[in-house]
C-alpha cells in the first residue's frame, strides 16, 4: 500500500488559476417561502451561507488533508433560491501552481450544510426526520488555467 503524500508542485509555473463549482439543496416548499420571506428563526439564510462558503474555501487545506495551502484570491459566492430549493454556485480563484478547484467544492458543500442546519427545524417531520431535505449535484463545473 502506497502512504499519503502531498504532491510536489515545486516545477509547476504559478498562473491564474480559477474554479466554478455548484450544488443544490431540496426544500420543502414551505421552507423556500420563509427563506424569500427572511422569516428563518436563525437569520438570513443567503448571507450566512454565502459567508459560510468564503471561510471554507479558506480552511480546505485545514479540512483535505493532502490539499496545498493556496493564497485565494477571490472567492464569489452565489445563492439561488429556486421553486424546489436553493442551489449555490462558488468561483474561486487564485495565482498559484496548482488549482482551486477542491476550494471552490468545499465552499459550495460547506454553504449547502450551512443551509441545511439554518432550516432545518422547518424540514423535520413529525417523527424529527428528514424525508426529503437532500443535498445533490455537488460538481464541478468548470476549471481554468490562464497562462
Amino acid at each position: 500500500m502506497k502512504e499519503a503524500i502531498m504532491v510536489d508542485i515545486s516545477n509547476k509555473e504559478v498562473v491564474l488559476r480559477e474554479a466554478l463549482a455548484e450544488g443544490f439543496i431540496k426544500l420543502r416548499p414551505e421552507t423556500i417561502q420563509l427563506v424569500r420571506e427572511g422569516k428563518i428563526e436563525k437569520g438570513d439564510v443567503i448571507t450566512i451561507a454565502k459567508t459560510a462558503g468564503i471561510l471554507a474555501a479558506k480552511r480546505t487545506p485545514d479540512l483535505l488533508p493532502l490539499c496545498h495551502p493556496i493564497p485565494l484570491e477571490k472567492v464569489e459566492m452565489e445563492v439561488l433560491v429556486e421553486d424546489e430549493g436553493i442551489r449555490v454556485r462558488s468561483k474561486v480563484m487564485a495565482h498559484y501552481k496548482t488549482g482551486v478547484e477542491m476550494e471552490a467544492l468545499t465552499s459550495v458543500s460547506v454553504a449547502l450544510l450551512t443551509i441545511w442546519d439554518m432550516v432545518k427545524k422547518y424540514e423535520k417531520d413529525e417523527r424529527g426526520q428528514y424525508p426529503s431535505t437532500t443535498i445533490t449535484d455537488v460538481k464541478v463545473i468548470n476549471k481554468i488555467k490562464v497562462s
